[in-house]
């Protein structure tokens, strides 16, 4: 039976390193997994091209080498995942992204009567809503929304409340389930 060189078994335990970190880590980006795997790869694909000269140091250069190599293939991929994500984020908010309303009539009236509440959805995910009472005290609410075809979503880490809404012209109409609201576009 063969015995392994020293060279041989170095390249071994950096391949096996490499693949097993890549495989086990959950690197945060496909950039990072790219680079550990491409590491493995270069220093095996190295080690068994070596042409007589030290098998460590030709296991060394393919790792580096595999290490670039894989981190720009993995980062490449990262990009498109992001991309991916910024256009189904920015299909879940349209129409309401980057628009503010104010509520002129609520149906039936609320127990606490306000002098003034404007929601304004902006482009992030984010809706603000602004109510200001009648002794003139502002109190602010931050939601996260999205859209899925007429149903508006409205979610706090406590709670998720859907409702029906419709735009028409400058006028929002929200049906809550119990209530109904109409808002008027102010920008």
């Amino acid at each position: 039976m063969k015995k392994f060189s020293k060279g041989m078994r170095i390249i071994c335990v950096i391949v096996t390193i490499c693949f097993s970190l890549a495989a086990a880590s959950g690197c945060a980006t496909k950039g990072q997994t790219g680079a550990l795997a491409g590491a493995g790869a270069g220093a095996l694909i190295g080690g068994l091209a070596n042409s007589g000269g030290s098998w460590g140091a030709t296991a060394l250069i393919g790792a580096g080498v595999g290490a670039g190599v894989g981190y720009l293939i993995g980062n490449e991929q990262d990009k498109k995942d992001a991309e991916n994500r910024q256009k189904s984020t920015e299909a879940e908010l349209k129409p309401l992204a980057g628009t503010t309303w104010q509520v002129i009539s609520i149906n039936p009236k609320p127990e606490k009567v306000y002098k003034s509440i404007v929601a304004k959805f902006k482009r992030d995910g984010y809706v603000v809503t602004t109510k200001t009472n009648m002794e003139g005290d502002i109190e602010t609410v931050t939601e996260k929304y999205r859209v899925v075809g007429s149903t508006l979503i409205l979610n706090k880490q406590d709670y998720v409340q859907n409702m029906q809404f419709k735009i028409d012209g400058k006028k929002l109409i929200i049906d809550f389930g119990n209530r109904s609201a109409v808002l008027q576009r102010i920008s």
